[in-house]
Parts: structure tokens; sequence; C-alpha cells
């Protein structure tokens, strides 16, 4: 079996799926390594990682997903791992007398996993909203941004916020054009803004250029240096249908303490 490794979030990115397949060696642990760290920098409410076609008949592995667990109990808010492994398989049994299930939940099947971690997941505040590609689609967005920041007593976040949304949106407008899901979280002390559309196309920092002279200043590719210089993490993770956009804004304290989060334990 090729080795893979994919991940799928859903259009709220608050649940991931990371689903690793092949031969275990250290390839692949640095694939899963580098990709773990990307989803737990992009902070999902939950991520369940599928381990059905992973071929380790030494569960080596097991330390891997026992630092994963680690990292992710740490942060704020924590992200609930959960794994997938049919029970016939060796690493399902070295998980088991690793006593992890106490505190790595283990389940058979991906479906079972999706449930017991909705049944886990925090009632957070969310406020969503379908929007058309259109021109009033950014002023919507802002209008949902500056409901929830109040509604939730994040003043001081609103501005910030609206910025960030307005740019989320524009881009969906102007490269997806097509019907888009956006949705404002509460998460933790921060919001979590989240724009999903039905393009694949992942949304790429353009360098600004200059047009020939007596003209203005090509624009183009300014909206996410935007996003990323307001937001404390932004990024983008594929969905059954297309794409979400997401980006976290944080208090100032809370966003300087989480540019260290990244620095998860590593085991092969």
């Amino acid at each position: 079996m090729q080795a893979s490794v994919r991940i799928e979030s859903d259009a709220e990115a608050s649940v991931a799926l990371l689903t690793v397949c092949g031969a275990w060696d250290r390839p692949l642990w640095q694939t899963v390594s580098e990709t773990l760290r990307k989803c737990l920098a992009e902070h999902p409410e939950a991520l369940i990682v599928d381990l059905s076609g992973l071929d380790d008949p030494h569960a080596s592995s097991a330390p891997t997903w026992m630092a994963a667990r680690g990292t992710a109990a740490t942060m704020d808010p924590p992200v609930q791992l959960a794994l997938c492994i049919p029970p016939n398989l060796p690493l399902a049994d070295k998980m088991q007398r690793l006593g992890a299930p106490r505190f790595l939940p283990v389940y058979a099947k991906v479906r079972q996993a999706r449930v017991a971690i909705a049944s886990r997941l925090p009632l957070t505040e969310r406020l969503m909203v379908t929007l058309q590609s259109d021109a009033e689609a950014p002023s919507v967005a802002r209008n949902l941004v500056s409901d929830a920041c109040l509604a939730w007593d994040l003043p001081h976040l609103l501005h910030p916020s609206r910025i960030v949304m307005s740019e989320l949106v524009t881009n969906a407008v102007e490269h997806a054009g097509s019907e888009m899901t956006v949705v404002v979280s509460l998460r933790g002390p921060g919001v979590h803004l989240c724009v999903a559309d039905l393009s694949a196309e992942p949304p790429r920092l353009l360098k600004p250029s200059r047009v020939r002279r007596g003209r203005p200043l090509d624009e183009r590719g300014l909206g996410m240096r935007l996003v990323q210089g307001t937001a404390a993490a932004w990024g983008s993770l594929p969905t059954s249908t297309g794409k979400v956009v997401w980006a976290t804004l944080q208090p100032p304290r809370a966003g300087k303490a989480r540019a260290s989060r990244n620095n998860m334990p590593r085991g092969y």
C-alpha cells in the first residue's frame, strides 16, 4: 500500500480528520509529524486520526500518537484527539497496554469517533450564515462579526475581526465565485472565523506589484497579507466539497502566548 497522509475538515473547521495509510517508516513518520503540527496549529475543536490503513506490525508509531495527545491537551482551549484503530491490529493492543484509552480515546471506526466526539464538544457560541457570491457578501459577513463580538462582550476584537472577515469573504467572492458558508465561533478567549466555499484551490499570498508608470498600485494579493498581519493565525483545509479558510483572533497576550504552541514532542 502506498503511503499517504490526508486531511479533511468540516465546513466550520471544528473537526478535522487525518487519514494515515501505508507502511510506518521514517519518511512516513516525518510526514505525519509535520501534518500533525499543522493540524494542531490550526486549532480545531477536535482531531480524529484514522489509522485503519496504517501498516505498523510492531506498533512503532505509538509514541507519535501519545506525543500528539500531550500537545493537544495543553492547548488553550484543549483540542480533543481520538484515534481510529481496528481492534485486530497490533497498534490497538499496544495503545491499550499503554493505558491510552484512559485519556486518548480509541475507536474501531471513524463513524464511531465522530459520534463520540460530537457528544463531548463544548456548546460553543456560534453564528452562521450562507451567502451568495456577490458584492453584498462582505458587508453581511462584517455585520455577523459585529453581532458576535458584541454579544460575547469582545469589543476589543470587533474591529480587527471585521477586517479579517471582510478579506476572507472578498477573497472567496473573487476567486471561488460560489455559495459560501460563513461562521463566527467563540474559541477560548478569542474568535474563530471561517469561510467555506466550493473551490478546492487554497488561498495564496501574492507579492503586490506595481503596474506601468502612471497607473496606480496593483493591490492584488494584499487582502490575504492583511489577514496574515491581523490574525493570530490563519490557514485553509480541504473539505468534502471544496475548502474552508479560517482565521483566529485573540486578545494581545493570548495571541503572543499561542506563538509557541507548535513545539510538539516527537516520537518515532
